[in-house]
C-alpha cells in the first residue's frame, strides 16, 4: 500500500441528469508516469477537478501519501503535494518567468520583494530543467514549451509529490516534445508520480510507465505498458475495435471549385496557389510556422493579404470579410476552438444557431422552437453526447465542443469547409467520427481542407496534400506518393523524390 502515492477508491460524482463518474479507482505509484485515457466524456476531466479541489466527489475516498484527503480548493491540492500543468496554461504573462514560479511566496527583504534572491532562485530551478531562457523574461515573451517548463518549475519548488499533465504535448513541436519527455523523466526520477492525460498513443508507449482506462464514466481496466499493445488500448476505451481509423479516399475527385492564385501576405507567406476540387478532402502540411493557418485564414478574410486571385465555381472572388466569405459557402474552423471558435458562455444550442441567426429568426427575434430544432439536428447528425441543449458549452468534453463547432458551421450548408487541426485533444474514437464525418461531407459534395500538424492524420485522411515551407508552396503530393518522408522533405525546403508529386498554383 505504501507504493502508492494516489489512490482513488469508488469515487462517483452525480450533476444533475448525469451520473459523470460511477465508482471508479485508480492508482498512481511513487516514481512512474501513469497514463489515464478515456474517449471525451469518459470522466477524466471530472476526476481531475474532483483531485485538484474544484468540487469535491458524490463518494468515494481520496487516498495521498497514506492518508485520506478531500481537498476543498486548488490551493488546498496544491498545498497537499499536487501540482497541475493545465492544457490551458494558467500564467501571468505580463510577469517575469522567476514572478511566475514564486507567485504568491516572493523573497522579501523587509517590506520589499528581494528580487537579487528572486532571480537567483529561478535561474537555479530553470538549469534543472535546461532551460534556455533567463528567469528575468517576461512570460509572453516564451514559447508553449517555455510556458510549460515554469508550470512544471512551479508544481516542483511547491514540493509536489504527484503532477498532472494534461494533454502536455497538444500545441509542441516534436522537438518540444522530446524535450518535455527529458523533464518528465528526470522528475520520475526524483521519485515524484506523474499522471498524465493524453489521447496521442504514440506518446504514451514512450513515457509511460502504467495505463488506466475510463468508459462513460466507469473504470475498465490498468494495464502494464510493457505487456499491451495500442490497439490494447483502443479496445478498452471505445469498446470495440476500430478497424480503420481512417476511411478509404476518394474513387475520384470532380470539378474543380477553388482556385487560388498568388495568395501573398508580406513577410508572412507569398504567392501561394492551388487548387480544390468537389469530392475531395485536400491536406495542408508543414512545421510550425509555416504558415499553413495563415494562408487559410487570409483566403477567408479573417487576416489581410496583400494580393492573389480567388476563383470560386469559375467565379473571381474578392472576399472583403470572414462574414462575406461565410455568405458565399466557405467557412474557416479555427484550432483555437475555445478562445476563437465557441461561446463558451453560452449554451450548447445558442453556439450552434450563432453562425446561421437568419434561420432561427422572425424578425429581430430568435424562435426558441426553431433554434432547439436546428441544434438538435445536429447534435443528432453528429452523434453529439450532451445532457442538454440547454447546457453551458463549456460542460462538454473537447470532442463534443469540436462536434458542436462543426454542426455550427454546417448549419450554413458550406460549399468549402476549411478544418484547422480537426482532432486536436480528441480522443481515439472522436478522432475516426470526425475523420468519417469529413469523408462524409466530401462526398456530399463539400470541399474539404484540413490542415494538420499530425502526420499520420494528414496522410490518412487526404487524397492530395500541399506543403508550406517558409510561407511558399514547396509541393504537392497525391497518390502513392503521400508519405511521411516526401511530406517532410518538402516541408523542410527539399524536394519529393518519389513519383506522384504535382505543381500546382
Amino acid at each position: 500500500m505504501a507504493d502508492y502515492l494516489l489512490e482513488i477508491q469508488d469515487v462517483s460524482k452525480q450533476f444533475p441528469g448525469t451520473l459523470a463518474l460511477n465508482k471508479v479507482k485508480l492508482q498512481v505509484k511513487k516514481g512512474e508516469v501513469h497514463a489515464l485515457c478515456g474517449e471525451n466524456g469518459a470522466g477524466k476531466s471530472t476526476l481531475m477537478n474532483i483531485i485538484g479541489g474544484v468540487f469535491p466527489p458524490t463518494s468515494g475516498r481520496l487516498v495521498f501519501d497514506g492518508k485520506q484527503i478531500r481537498p476543498k480548493s486548488p490551493k488546498d491540492a496544491q498545498d497537499i503535494g499536487i501540482g497541475f500543468v493545465h492544457q490551458e496554461l494558467s500564467l501571468c504573462p505580463h510577469l517575469t518567468a522567476a514572478e511566475n514560479i514564486f507567485i504568491g511566496r516572493l523573497p522579501r527583504k523587509g517590506d520589499v520583494i528581494n528580487f537579487k534572491k528572486l532571480f537567483a532562485d529561478a535561474d537555479a530551478v530553470l538549469r534543472k530543467f535546461d532551460a534556455q531562457f533567463s528567469s528575468r523574461t517576461p512570460v509572453s515573451e516564451l514559447n508553449v514549451s517555455e510556458q510549460q517548463i515554469i508550470e512544471i518549475a512551479k508544481s516542483i519548488t511547491l514540493d509536489c509529490k504527484l503532477l498532472i499533465l494534461d494533454e502536455p504535448t497538444s500545441s509542441l513541436t516534436d522537438k518540444e516534445t522530446a524535450k518535455l519527455f527529458g523533464i518528465v523523466r528526470d522528475v520520475r526520477a526524483q521519485g515524484i508520480g506523474v499522471l498524465c492525460i493524453s489521447h496521442r498513443l504514440s506518446e504514451i508507449f514512450e513515457i509511460c510507465d502504467r495505463v488506466t482506462v475510463f468508459k462513460d464514466g466507469q473504470y475498465v481496466s490498468t494495464m502494464d505498458i510493457a505487456d499491451i499493445a495500442p490497439d490494447d488500448i483502443i479496445s478498452a476505451m471505445v469498446g470495440r475495435k476500430i478497424e480503420t481509423m481512417y476511411p478509404p479516399k476518394s474513387s475520384g475527385p470532380g470539378e474543380e471549385i477553388l482556385r487560388v492564385k498568388g495568395l501573398t501576405s508580406k513577410g508572412v507567406f507569398r504567392d501561394v496557389g492551388f487548387s480544390l476540387n468537389r469530392g475531395e478532402i485536400l491536406g495542408f502540411a508543414g512545421l510550425v510556422g509555416s504558415g499553413r493557418s495563415e494562408i487559410m485564414r487570409a483566403l477567408c478574410a479573417i487576416d489581410p493579404s496583400d494580393g492573389g486571385q480567388v476563383t470560386l465555381f469559375g467565379e473571381a472572388v474578392s472576399f472583403k470579410s470572414f462574414r462575406d466569405a461565410v455568405s458565399r459557402g466557405v467557412c474557416y474552423l479555427t484550432e483555437d476552438r475555445k478562445s476563437q471558435g465557441l461561446f463558451t458562455e453560452m449554451s450548447i444550442k445558442s453556439n450552434m444557431s450563432s453562425a446561421n441567426l437568419k434561420a432561427i429568426s422572425r424578425g429581430f427575434l430568435i424562435d426558441a422552437r426553431k433554434e432547439n430544432a436546428l441544434a438538435d439536428t445536429y447534435v443528432r447528425r453528429l452523434a453529439i453526447k450532451i445532457p442538454g441543449v440547454d447546457y453551458l458549452i463549456s460542460s462538454l468534453s473537447g470532442g463534443n465542443q469540436q462536434k458542436c463547432l462543426v454542426g455550427k458551421w454546417l448549419s450554413i450548408s458550406p460549399s468549402i469547409i476549411i478544418m484547422d487541426e480537426p482532432t486536436r485533444g480528441i480522443d481515439v474514437g472522436a478522432k475516426a467520427e470526425i475523420h468519417q464525418l469529413l469523408r462524409g461531407l466530401a462526398e456530399q459534395g463539400v470541399g474539404v481542407i484540413v490542415i494538420s500538424s499530425e502526420l499520420p492524420e494528414v496522410i490518412g485522411i487526404s487524397d492530395r496534400v500541399v506543403v508550406i515551407h517558409e510561407g511558399r508552396v514547396s509541393g504537392a503530393l497525391s497518390g502513392r506518393a503521400i508519405s511521411e518522408e516526401n511530406i517532410m522533405r518538402l516541408a523542410s525546403g527539399g524536394a519529393s523524390q518519389t513519383a506522384g508529386g504535382e505543381k500546382i498554383g
